[in-house]
């Protein structure tokens, strides 16, 4: 199954994320299939970057979202994008 979801870079104490697509079985912030956007909580206010065409896409195609990045897309509007035919 593929999923959308968050890997984490940045150092002890100042997180950053890549919103990514993988597969399920592999490590949280190890392989993955394609970077579709990123995320820094430590701006103020939060930094959320989706390529929107590629998130649309890979969820027509089946991807699913984990509960954070689901989040991040909804704020983003990719997800109505994706639900319209």
């Amino acid at each position: 199954m593929v999923k959308i979801r968050l890997m984490r870079l940045g150092g002890k104490h100042k997180p950053f994320y890549r919103l990514v697509v993988a597969d399920s079985r592999s490590p949280r912030s190890g392989r993955y299939i394609e970077a579709i956007g990123y995320y820094n909580p430590t701006t103020h206010p939060s930094t959320i970057k989706v390529n929107e065409a590629k998130a649309v896409a890979w969820l027509r195609k089946g991807a699913r979202p984990s509960d954070s990045a689901r989040v991040l897309l909804r704020k983003t509007g990719v997800l109505e994008r994706a639900a319209a035919p």
